[in-house]
Formats: structure tokens, sequence, C-alpha cells
């Protein structure tokens, strides 16, 4: 049996983990007042339903989070790939209800697996083109679209059973490092800071959101701490009168693991005004992950909040104040489920036919040269389910021009141009990467015939040859590039495989 503290302290504690079932020392603590969970790739399975029953039978006031957010985002279909718009397409496409019935499938999908606290939408305005971690995750860089869209979607996903969480306050849409990696720094003025990127979440507060996640981002104008462990900056959501639950980033980002450390920022967050620590995701070290990493965070951040009550850096009020809200989040989420609908039709590849825009071709077959970037922590940009599509039965072959060398870079394009079909070139950064434009440059000398596909933002700058904007790198939209370059919508790859607990792919 915990102390008074531990107990305490596990209130306001939300840690990811291994497996497709729960492991004891989960379960365990659940019994004795952890907040919850939150589900990355890892976790998913074909019992994902009986694994959220699970976590419940443990502990009924268990907040089931999930980052999920359609497009280049999504945990429910890792394996396979997203069935839904991402941000950017219906930023692009810019129809609210369609934003909304978006939301509103999204959902569904997570509350039939159990889950309640969908960590989106994403309301940063994505201002920096060479925004590593945001990108197409924002509906755009017009604070007005953005807003309205963060609105829909927060609508969308409330008139379900589930949480909206919007992030990443405030703002992590003019930053051109990864707070997974490093520690942002934003050089706005604060004029432009309250003018462009606080707007989203202002709209989003009025409309009565449930959860805000905060950015590992420093505003030097509003002091040194990153914005989660920053009173000031946490502050401000308090005095637009919201009294939602504040909820911070992953602890186990390097911008607070490598700098305060898991525990040091959880004591601090919680001082700052932050309700629930998301520890993270135990697979983000990779191949320097311990068998038992995500116990190990999680006792991390709870001896690092029971060191600071003991030394009165933390109150006991501020974690009692926190993980009462908490509490009151799950009780409103239980009744949010008593009274939910099931949403109506969505189809989603409608929305998404509407967002892709550029060339079009008859080709009967494509030989696909994949040269995007790696994938990251948060993103998984370089996924292999986009190229499959994309490629069908066709020549497929990737090469990562920010490593191989020019003769690894023109070999592959002298594979796809030998082989049949029209030679595709799969981009994600053409603005941002100019490897990524010479690639282009050289397939236009072998192949002028060629075209590009792009998943990323839209190019603002001419490209060598002609261009499908996509908008995400999600199996849903390499399906519709497919189909405006192949007119092909029949071929095995359009076969949706089965995704948790047999989602549909219009849904």
């Amino acid at each position: 049996m915990s102390d008074d503290l531990t107990r305490l302290a596990n209130g306001v504690l939300w840690p990811g983990f291994f497996g497709t079932t729960a492991p004891e020392w989960l379960l365990a603590e659940l019994r004795d007042g952890l907040a919850g969970v939150v589900y990355f790739g890892q976790n998913m399975g074909e019992g994902l339903a009986e694994l959220s029953a699970s976590i419940r039978r443990a502990n009924p006031d268990a907040l089931i989070g999930i980052d999920e957010e359609g497009g280049n985002v999504t945990r429910l279909e890792s394996a396979t790939g997203s069935t839904l718009p991402g941000a950017a397409q219906l930023g692009a496409v810019d129809d609210v209800d369609a934003t909304r019935a978006s939301a509103a499938e999204l959902a569904r999908r997570v509350a039939a697996v159990g889950a309640d606290v969908v960590l989106g939408p994403v309301a940063d305005v994505n201002t920096d083109p060479r925004n590593p971690v945001i990108g197409v995750r924002s509906f755009g860089d017009d604070p007005a679209l953005v807003a309205r869209h963060v609105r829909a979607a927060v609508e969308g996903l409330q008139s379900g059973a589930v949480a909206a969480c919007v992030k990443h306050f405030p703002g992590h849409g003019d930053t051109h490092l990864d707070s997974h990696h490093a520690l942002p720094e934003t050089t706005l003025d604060v004029d432009e800071i309250e003018r462009v990127h606080l707007e989203p979440f202002r709209a989003a507060v009025a409309d009565g959101v449930d959860t805000v996640m905060t950015a590992h981002i420093v505003v030097p104008a509003w002091g040194d701490e990153p914005a989660t462990l920053n009173s000031r900056v946490l502050g401000m959501l308090r005095g637009w009168g919201f009294d939602g639950v504040i909820i911070s980033d992953a602890l186990d980002m390097a911008a607070i693991r490598e700098t305060v450390g898991i525990g040091g920022g959880a004591a601090k967050a919680l001082a700052a005004g932050v309700d629930l620590l998301c520890i993270g995701n135990p697979t983000n070290l990779g191949d320097a992950a311990r068998a038992d990493q995500d116990h190990r965070d999680l006792l991390e951040a709870r001896d690092g909040i029971v060191a600071a009550l003991r030394d009165g850096s933390l109150t006991r009020a501020r974690v009692q104040e926190a993980a009462a809200r908490v509490r009151a989040l799950a009780e409103t989420l239980r009744a949010r489920a008593a009274r939910a609908e099931a949403p109506r039709g969505f189809d989603a590849a409608d929305v998404v036919a509407r967002a892709v825009t550029g060339a079009s071709a008859e080709a009967d077959v494509l030989a696909v040269v994949d040269a995007r970037r790696r994938s990251s922590l948060a993103v998984d940009s370089a996924s292999a389910h986009v190229v499959e599509v994309l490629a069908g039965d066709g020549h497929r072959s990737r090469v990562d021009v920010a490593r191989a060398d020019t003769a690894e870079q023109d070999a592959a394009l002298d594979a796809a141009v030998a082989a049949p079909g029209l030679t595709v070139i799969l981009l994600d950064r053409p603005d941002a990467d100019a490897a990524q434009r010479a690639l282009v440059d050289r397939a236009a000398e072998r192949d002028p015939a060629a075209v590009v596909v792009n998943v990323g933002l839209p190019a603002r700058h001419p490209l060598a040859l002609p261009v499908v904007e996509v908008g995400a790198a999600s199996r849903i939209g390499a399906q519709e590039a497919r189909r405006r370059l192949t007119g092909d919508s029949t071929s095995p790859a359009f076969r949706h495989p089965a995704t948790p607990d047999g989602f549909s792919e219009a849904g």
C-alpha cells in the first residue's frame, strides 16, 4: 500500500506503457489512484477494447488518452496508415462541416476502443515552412482559418464521448526545432504571438474545450522556462477563463528529459499550473529503452513530485487542485458517454479528393522513388504504407537524400526510369529541403514526363516536374494520389486492411 503522498502524486500522472495488455505494475498503480494511461502505436491490437476495460476495472476514473490526429499522426491505424483526412487537407478544403464530421468520426473510433481523451486537434499556426514537427499537422498558416477549424474539430470530438485536447500551447508553429530532440525558442515578438499564434487557442477555450496541451518551447519575453514549466504562460489560460485540464506535452521528450529531467520537470510543471502530466512513450528511446522503461519513467516522475512536496517547493494544495480537475473530467466524460449519439456517415475519401490538387495522368503502372525525410518521434513521415499504396505492384525504392550520396541517389533514379510505368518522386519537404529539390531536377533530366507526389506542405517554389499536392502522409492520401495518376481505385492496394475493432475506411 502506498503512502499518502504517493497516492496524491498518482492522481496527476499519465504514463505510456509497453505492450497490448496492461502490465501488472500498471494495474497496481491504477488501483492506487493513477490518473490513467496514454495509448501509442505499440499498444494497438485486436484486444484494444478489452485492454481499456481492464484499465477501467483497475480504476473506474482512469482517463485513457490516445495520440490520434488523422493524416500523418495515427495510432489506431499505425500499422496501415490513416483513413481520415489530415489537418492540412481539411484546411485546404476549408469546409468546417467536413472538419466537424471528420472529428466526430474520429471520436466514434476512439470511443469504440474505450479511450476517451483525444490528443488533438493541433491548434498551432504553422508559419515556419521549415517546421520539422508540425507542418501538415496544422490546418494552415492563417490564424483565422486555423481558429475556425480548431473550433469545428473540438465541436466534432466533444459531440461524441471523448474530450478534445488542443495543442501545443502557446503555439509550436513558428519553430524550426523539434522539441522531441531539443528545446526550441521562438524569436517572435509578443504582439505577433498574441495576434497569430494564440488566436486558435482562445477560440477553443471560448468554445469549451476540455483540455489544453502545453508546448516545450521558450518565449524569451515571458521568461527562460519552456511553456510547460512557466506559470506566466499557463496563467494566461486561466486568465481567459479556462477551468479545464492543462496537460503537459510528454515529459520524456528531450526538451525536458535532457534539461531538468522527468522528475524535476514533473514537479516544476505542476507548480507552474499543469494538471495532468503526460509522461510519454517509452519506445521513444529506441534501442536505449530498457525492458521496464515505462515503469522507470513513471517512478522518476512520481519521485520528483513526492520530493518536491516534501521539501516544500510544490504545495499539497496545488496537486490536490490538479487531481480534482482530472477527476472532474472523468465525471464529465462518463456523463457525455451516456448521452452521445453515433455520428452520421462520413465520406473521408470525398474530402481527401477535394484536398488533393495538381498533376494528373493515365499511367498503367507507377515506379516510385521515395525520397521523404526519415520519420521522427512524433510523425511517421516515411511510413512504408504510403509508398506501398502509391506504387501498388510497380517498382518502388527508398533513398534518404540526407544520407545517401549523389551516386546512390542517381542509381535509384536510373532504376525507376528504367522500370515500366510513370516515374514518380515522392517528397515531403520540397521547399525546406534543397536535396529533395535537387533530386527532382536530376529526375527531370532523365525523364521529363516524370511527376512529383508531395505529401508535405504545398510547394511554394516551382519544381522542375509537375506536382500532385497531397497534404498528408496517409493511406487515404496515397490512394487519392494513385487514383489521379492511374485512374485506378480498385487495385489490391486500395482494399483497406483490417484496423482495430473492424473500422472501415469511410466510417
